[in-house]
């Protein structure tokens, strides 16, 4: 499989990820008690919509633009995050909580799976280099995380009721 390819599916998996997330996670966090804060649908879907759009942008900027370029970096850190969050929160939280965190089976499923082939043929073919994505990809995650109470509150704003 060639790595666009493989790019491919894997923004398919993170898109199929966001729209489980989209339809199910709120409900699902009226009841998650303190381990997820309770979101509304309309926030929730913004923000997810947001971050699938930054996600297909970063993409196309690194097939545009190649290996070892920025866009690149921000992919696979991208995809680093992607994978991660499969973990954190999805399994554990659904450990936690003893019950399905929507987004769970696709998370494992597909992103952390084909996340880790991607990064292993990212560094593998030349894309990114090991020293630099060891720093860039827990930034990119991190960026991440902190972007989404910002989107939330955006989301509230722009969609209120």
């Amino acid at each position: 499989m060639t790595l666009p390819v493989l790019a491919a599916l894997f923004i398919a998996g993170v898109l199929l990820h966001n729209a489980e997330e989209a339809r199910w996670l709120p409900a699902w966090s009226g009841r998650a008690g303190r381990w997820h804060p309770k979101v509304g649908p309309r926030e929730f879907r913004f923000a997810v919509t947001v971050l699938s759009a930054i996600l297909v942008a970063v993409a196309l900027a690194a097939a545009s633009e190649g290996p070892g370029s920025a866009a690149a970096y921000l992919f696979f850190g991208y995809v680093f995050a992607m994978a991660a969050n499969a973990v954190m929160p999805h399994l554990l939280g659904s450990l936690a909580t003893r019950s399905y965190m929507p987004g769970t089976g696709t998370g494992l499923g597909l992103n952390l799976p084909v996340g880790a082939w991607l990064l292993q043929r990212g560094l593998a073919e030349g894309w990114v280099a090991l020293g630099t994505l060891a720093w860039v990809a827990p930034a990119v995650a991190l960026s991440l995380v902190a972007a989404i109470p910002l989107l939330f509150a955006l989301g509230r704003r722009l969609f209120p009721g």
